[in-house]
């Protein structure tokens, strides 16, 4: 697919080598985020230069941005101040250059991907990423529309098919169905041949039903931990309730699969999930989200067959990046929030 590489640009004075970015220098809320215009990357022999128009808003990001919970400082490096200096691992955009090893993208490639293994970067006007990060677009998909799918869609797809062994015909539970990983978990369970119980709250439950669900639950009204239906897997994007909860509800070899929520709640999942699993049958685990491009893939061709469709709540600028990360705090988001570089 790839050809020759092209020339790589070397920083300088030239304008041409500057870009707009948004960038942190410190931990905090939204207001450490500014907008500056910073060198544009170079692009190494394994790598590709993209030109970003599109990216989205990921609850990693408030994380990095804050450097809360401490233990993401230990993880991402920073211990007092921030490592990574541009935030944002899901894009969509332009192949711009690629170096000289790069043998899947050309320029004028139209791809996305994932940066959350090499160093993040989607809030600027140009990124430099591995091509493993990354994967052609569809031709018909937005860029908007694309930068919403990474991150998101690729913990849907792990949580349910490798975490939670989903199977055809089984009943699944998705607590937390409106939000950006929900979202796309009822398509996937869907399109892996699930019947899926949606569980959001009153004003988000037409959205939810747009999706696909066969059953959606209004949390507001109804206890779900209560009803006498029994799942064979629990899919927690909204974990704020303890596990204890969910398990008279799982089949007696179901599995609740934790994969976004409080913090308390994943340490209980994690260091007590081995322990109910022993006692009670029922699997309980966390997911390690694997970034990787074979699974960015298979999101591709979903996509392309029309089985997951991104519902984008709202669209901000590249300068707006603080007031989208402040939307997303609040938890009140439908689906994603795209960014439009």
């Amino acid at each position: 697919m790839k050809t020759s590489s092209t020339p790589i640009p070397v920083p300088g004075d030239n304008k041409n080598d500057k870009m707009k970015a948004i960038v942190q220098t410190k931990y905090g809320s939204p207001e450490v985020l500014s907008l500056q215009e910073v060198d544009k990357p170079v692009v190494p022999d394994n790598g590709v230069l993209v030109r970003v128009h599109a990216a989205s808003v990921n609850a990693g990001d408030w994380h990095l941005m804050r450097g809360t919970p401490f233990f993401m400082r230990l993880m991402f490096g920073g211990f007092l101040k921030p490592k990574i200096k541009i935030i944002g691992f899901d894009i969509a955009g332009q192949v711009e250059a690629v170096g000289k090893d790069v043998t899947q993208f050309k320029p004028g490639d139209e791809v996305f991907g994932d940066l959350s293994e090499c160093g993040f970067g989607a809030f600027a006007e140009y990124v430099c990423a591995t091509e493993t990060a990354l994967v052609l677009k569809p031709s018909a998909t937005p860029f908007e529309a694309a930068a919403t799918v990474p991150g998101a869609a690729l913990t849907a797809l792990q949580g349910l098919r490798d975490v939670g062994e989903i199977q055809s015909g089984q009943k699944v539970l998705i607590a937390g169905a409106s939000g950006g990983v929900g979202s796309f978990a009822v398509q996937i369970a869907k399109a892996l041949g699930a019947e899926v119980t949606a569980v959001c709250s009153t004003k988000k439950m037409n959205m939810v039903r747009s999706l696909g669900a066969d059953l959606v639950i209004d949390y507001t009204q109804t206890d779900v931990t209560q009803n006498e239906q029994r799942y064979d897997l629990i899919f927690d994007a909204a974990a704020y309730r303890s596990v204890f909860d969910y398990l008279p509800i799982l089949t007696p070899e179901g599995t609740y699969v934790m994969v976004g929520g409080s913090i308390a709640r994943f340490f209980q999942v994690m260091l007590l999930g081995s322990g109910i699993s022993r006692i009670s049958r029922r699997k309980v685990k966390c997911l390690a989200v694997k970034p990787n491009q074979k699974d960015l893939v298979t999101l591709r061709e979903l996509m392309v067959a029309g089985k997951i469709v991104p519902f984008i709540d709202r669209y901000y600028d590249l300068s707006e990046v603080p007031a989208a990360i402040r939307h997303l705090e609040h938890r009140q988001v439908m689906g994603k929030v795209a960014i439009r570089v």
